[in-house]
């Protein structure tokens, strides 16, 4: 392997192929957010359909948690799979998965069928994963934040997308979202099967067991190794935090500022626009000219900033001037994304994204919990004191950010499980 600060040069075709492979799977990427998107507007309506009653408050919160749960236990495991056995089997498979399970959802007589089709959609959307380990494995170290830039970007724009063609769909009936994600990822599928090489074939020769699947191993071997500690620490925070803003921030924009769902659906445009744009143009600049440490402090001041000018705001204008603001503090995940992938070799790119895919959708599952009731508490008082709290969090990050040291980490060779 190359040192750290020296790419590896590849012949014209080959980087041309690889250029291929990233458009292919970035516009995986979007589809996949697409789908997942579509199915949000409507999640109640359905809910209450099926259900039977108008009170789904409780049952809407289980389903959220369900879905982010099943990506939880399965992101590991996947990333493992796709380790031993190679990317696209595993992409393959869970996007077959993911047509059919939206199909099975879209015409689900019963709630049951319906909680069972929400797991497995959270299980097929632990492919990130995989996405992730792929861009890894087509991109010199030096590329990586960009391209995770990149990632997130489009992303972005997918869950721009979706929830509104979701609403409008569900406007003409309240299943066809679900007909079109199924449609969304046969086509995500036959764009892998026809079109994306495989980034990495898998070690058929290496031995394999059923344990090796145990979700909470990658999480193990992964806390087990003293260098990645720090940065698994601050990205749990920065994703915890990052759950404060589709908790919050509607409801805060109807206490604060009185605005109607037309608004607030602006508002969270701009803000997905603003944030697609500084993933794909700013994050390869900045971690370029100050590293990804740098860029990671600076990402994280500037969403301190924002924050606390939310905390204070009482026109809503300052919600939509923010939106840059709070678009340049998201260039931290990438830059640190990118500092993470050197302190394991290439072997284990697959469990380590697994288990920051876990990481995600475990700030999913208790980071809207403790966001809601902590905004509940403060709600008759001072609604912007959420934001304060969320901040208070993120100084968490600062004695991590210390032990992280101030050199550029470099590639550690594999531990042991």
């Amino acid at each position: 392997m190359p040192p750290a600060d020296q790419p590896r040069s590849h012949p014209p075709l080959a980087e041309l192929t690889m250029n291929k492979a990233l458009i292919v799977i970035l516009a995986a990427v979007m589809l996949d957010a697409i789908g997942i998107g579509l199915v949000f507007p409507i999640l109640p309506a359905l809910l209450r359909e099926v259900g039977h009653t108008s009170d789904i408050a409780t049952l809407l919160g289980i389903m959220l948690a369900l879905y982010a749960a099943c990506q939880f236990l399965f992101s590991p495991i996947l990333g493992v799979l796709s380790d031993r056995f190679g990317r696209r089997p595993v992409l393959l498979v869970s996007l077959a998965g993911a047509a059919i399970d939206y199909i099975v959802m879209a015409f689900a007589p019963q709630l049951w069928l319906l909680v069972i089709g929400r797991a497995i959609a959270g299980i097929t959307s632990a492919n990130m994963a995989v996405a992730t380990a792929y861009i890894t494995d087509i991109s010199d170290e030096d590329q990586r934040a960009r391209r995770f830039g990149y990632f997130h970007a489009m992303f972005g724009i997918g869950f721009i997308i979706g929830p509104v063609l979701g609403g409008v769909l569900g406007d003409l009936w309240v299943r066809a979202p679900f007909l079109c994600a199924a449609l969304l990822n046969g086509l995500n599928f036959a764009l892998a099967l026809f079109v994306l090489p495989e980034s990495r074939p898998g070690q058929r020769e290496a031995s394999f067991s059923l344990a090796s699947l145990n979700p909470f191993k990658p999480l193990l071997w992964a806390l087990s190794f003293k260098p990645l500690l720090p940065l698994i620490g601050i990205f749990l925070i920065l994703n915890f935090v990052g759950t404060v803003y589709p908790t919050n921030w509607a409801i805060f924009s109807e206490d604060v500022f009185a605005w109607n769902g037309t608004v607030i659906g602006l508002s969270l445009a701009a803000w997905g626009l603003c944030h697609a744009l500084a993933q794909a143009f700013v994050t390869g600049p900045a971690v370029a000219r100050l590293g990804e440490r740098w860029a990671l402090i600076v990402g994280v001041l500037f969403e301190v900033g924002a924050m606390l000018t939310m905390a204070f705001a009482t026109q809503g204008y300052v919600l939509f001037l923010m939106a840059p603001i709070f678009a340049l503090g998201g260039i931290g995940i990438p830059a640190l994304q990118s500092l993470t992938t050197r302190q394991v070799d290439e072997d284990r790119q697959g469990q380590l994204q697994g288990v920051l895919a876990s990481l995600v959708s475990l700030a999913a599952v208790f980071g809207p919990l403790f966001f809601s009731i902590t905004y509940h508490a403060f709600r008759p008082s001072w609604p912007g004191a959420i934001w304060l709290v969320a901040i208070g969090i993120y100084i968490l990050v600062v004695p991590l950010l210390v032990g992280m040291g101030r050199e550029r980490p470099s590639v550690a060779t594999t531990p042991t499980a």
